[in-house]
């Protein structure tokens, strides 16, 4: 996460949803609307408005309702926990969220007020899945067509506490969920990944922060191909905006957006689109 205020597919196997994620499992079909190979997407997560003229693919968060005609993607935050939720979590899920040797949340040094969910179990990892199962129902309800998992790499922010197997591992069973309520899933950053967050978990696509600032975008579409979102930041644009389009280096669907992604008509907005 680097910011926040930011075709029918028929699936027959997905990996193992609570062991390591390196065994696969066959898991009965389900149908799903994968995401387009092409289009003009918009990130919404600051809040909902009528998408600008030409946009064909929205992400908005998963309290909010999808964009009406678009293809649309949930957000949901996988890996923490939402500052709203921390007191659910903490009162009815204390065993899910991650701990220091004294027993205290650990948090994200970037969003503080977001504690690590556990993934160093199965019994912890099948908590956080029934826990999101609710949002995760509401997503496919409203008339999404996809979800995106948040905080995939929390593992890199857990001082050593949690590690990659044990957030792939949760993440196969975040798109084995996903799948059973006909959403394609999308994986979130991550680029040190490769293609194994595909081979391994699953994801149908992928929502990349800042790639092409990062030098990060052959990662995801090595992985994905033509199905990578790629948003990039305003206050982190080292060139032109008609440089980055140019460019040969960038997916296909790349925007420009504000850090805070506030809706439209609020000061600071920005939307671009290659």
């Amino acid at each position: 996460m680097r910011a926040r205020t930011l075709l029918m597919t028929v699936a027959t196997t997905l990996v193992a949803v609570l062991g390591t994620a390196s065994c696969a499992t066959a898991v009965p079909a389900s149908s799903y609307r994968n995401l387009p190979t092409s289009g003009i997407p918009d990130y919404q997560l600051g809040g909902s408005y009528s998408p600008p003229a030409g946009v064909t693919i929205v992400e908005r968060d998963s309290t909010a309702h999808p964009a009406k005609g678009k293809y649309s993607i949930c957000y949901v935050n996988g890996f923490q926990t939402q500052p709203e939720d921390a007191t659910m979590w903490e009162r009815d899920h204390p065993t899910a969220i991650l701990r220091d040797a004294a027993g205290k949340p650990v948090s994200d040094p970037g969003w503080p007020d977001e504690m690590l969910l556990d993934t160093t179990t199965a019994a912890k990892r099948a908590t956080i899945v029934r826990v999101l199962t609710t949002t995760v129902a509401r997503c496919a309800d409203r008339g999404f067509d996809a979800v995106e998992f948040d905080n995939l790499d929390s593992w890199t922010r857990s001082a050593g506490r949690l590690t990659r197997s044990g957030n792939l591992a949760l993440a196969a069973a975040l798109v084995r969920l996903g799948h059973g309520k006909d959403l394609a899933v999308g994986q979130k950053n991550t680029p040190q990944l490769g293609t194994s967050g595909r081979e391994q978990t699953g994801f149908d696509f992928v929502v990349a922060e800042e790639c092409f600032v990062y030098q990060e975008c052959g990662a995801y579409t090595n992985a994905y191909g033509k199905r990578v979102i790629d948003v990039e930041y305003t206050d982190d644009s080292k060139r032109p905006w008609s440089s980055v389009c140019a460019s040969t280096k960038r997916p296909a669907m790349t925007i420009l957006r504000d850090r805070d992604l506030v809706p439209a008509g609020d000061d600071g907005y920005v939307f671009e689109h290659c």
